[in-house]
């Protein structure tokens, strides 16, 4: 069989392990040079393909490529570009393929969420139907830990760690003024649609610590009085309410509690603000001083306090999908599996890209308690394993080193411009 180069993407919001899973890739390609010839990365993700801008990774040391493991973002940069249908823009995967066929990849590795398995899938099925197969493998990646099959995503168990641990801090400083002071603390954490980062904000609950009080989830309708009730009844008990909300919260008829009124470029509605309105409203109607966050990008940047057992998955993600690619596996995505048994262990499965794409996990009814505003102990039983484990990176004067990439471009062979 004669060797093939292998092309590899990073798409959408990266995770503070992604590029663990890039390790992964090009430390087992680099394992099988009688297979697989060089790796080439995408610059920015899809568009570096589209537009034939292609990072060199063999010309990075060893060292280089073992540090992706303790880096956080994107490496090689990313993107939240969608792939229209073939029928909308035929021209995007002819591009594609030309690109492919330029430079002898025969190998697609595309590490993202939902949308990204979409656009692997397309382009097993449509680079058949032009005459130069690519074998495509997805590779799991998103915080928000809502892609079906996969026990979890690559990236959820260290945003989990992130969050419980911030919620429990900043729990605990509020509640060392409430007394004279601030009684409400909203942190604000990424979730559209399904709440299972808002959920993690549970395993702050240790040592008989109470905090979080309320967590608010995209699941369930949000009712104003039930919320109000329950802020009441924590600051008397507690002196102080702190509450975890999902950015993604919603009214009864579906809107957002927090709309701003614009579409990203997956055409997802642009969210953020809800922690500030969940504050005005407690000030309103209970009178109670606040103080919110926004975790934002800092909850999934925090690669300082990353899950072990998280950057283990990535990692596997990533050498499975060679592993899968070699064994001629094709428009399939390797999956955390968790074993039976008490202790948590976990192995390596597949699925089909075709059920995966475009397929949104959310949290389980079973995980959500009664009141709606916090989690079960089955759902807490699930989430305990994925945040244990430290996987401390290097610090140079105080500060955690990160790979240092040289990114050399390839030479592009393709005389024609394309225009994203």
């Amino acid at each position: 069989m004669a060797t093939k180069n292998a092309f590899y993407a990073q798409s959408g919001g990266v995770t503070a392990v992604i590029n663990a899973s890039a390790c992964g890739v090009i430390e087992t390609a680099r394992r099988h040079p009688d297979r697989i010839g060089r790796v080439y990365a995408g610059n920015n993700g899809i568009i570096g393909a589209l537009t034939e801008d292609l990072i060199d990774t063999s010309l990075e040391s060893d060292a280089a490529i073992a540090a992706l493991k303790h880096t956080p973002g994107g490496a090689f940069g990313s993107c939240r570009y969608k792939l229209r249908s073939y029928e909308e823009n035929r021209r995007e995967y002819e591009r594609l393929v030309e690109v492919f066929k330029a430079h002898n990849i025969g190998y697609f590795f595309y590490n993202g969420g939902g949308d990204s398995q979409d656009t692997a899938h397309k382009v097993s099925q449509i680079s058949e139907k032009m005459g130069y197969p690519i074998t495509c493998i997805g590779i799991p990646k998103t915080v928000d830990n809502d892609l079906p099959f996969t026990d979890c995503s690559p990236g959820f168990g260290s945003v989990a760690k992130y969050v419980a641990i911030s919620i429990r801090e900043g729990a605990l400083d509020v509640a060392s003024m409430c007394e004279s002071s601030t009684k409400i603390f909203i942190l604000e954490v990424m979730g559209r649609h399904a709440g299972w980062i808002a959920a993690a904000g549970a395993l702050a609950r240790q040592d008989g610590f109470p905090a979080p009080q309320i967590i608010v989830f995209p699941e369930v309708p949000f009712e104003q009085e039930d919320f109000l009730a329950k802020v009441q009844q924590s600051v008397k008990k507690d002196g102080y309410c702190a509450i975890v909300v999902s950015e993604g919260a919603q009214r009864r008829d579906g809107t957002f509690l927090a709309d701003s009124g614009g579409k990203d470029a997956f055409g997802h509605t642009q969210l953020g603000g809800v922690a500030p309105y969940l504050a005005q409203l407690i000030k309103k109607e209970l009178g109670y001083k606040y103080h919110w966050a926004l975790a934002d990008y800092l909850q999934r940047a925090a690669r300082h306090i990353a899950s072990a057992t998280d950057v283990d998955h990535a990692y596997a993600m990533g050498q499975s999908a060679v592993e899968f690619a070699l064994a001629g596996k094709n428009a399939i995505m390797p999956i955390i599996v968790r074993n039976p048994g008490e202790e948590y262990s976990w192995s390596v499965g597949e699925a089909n890209l075709a059920e995966v794409a475009n397929v949104e996990q959310k949290m389980p009814r079973e995980f959500i308690s009664d009141c709606g505003f916090d989690v079960t102990e089955p759902c807490l039983k699930y989430l305990q394993p994925l945040i244990q484990g430290e996987s401390y990176p290097p610090y140079q004067n105080g500060i955690p080193m990160i790979a240092q990439l040289k990114k050399v471009k390839v030479e592009k062979v393709l005389n024609t411009h394309f225009s994203i």
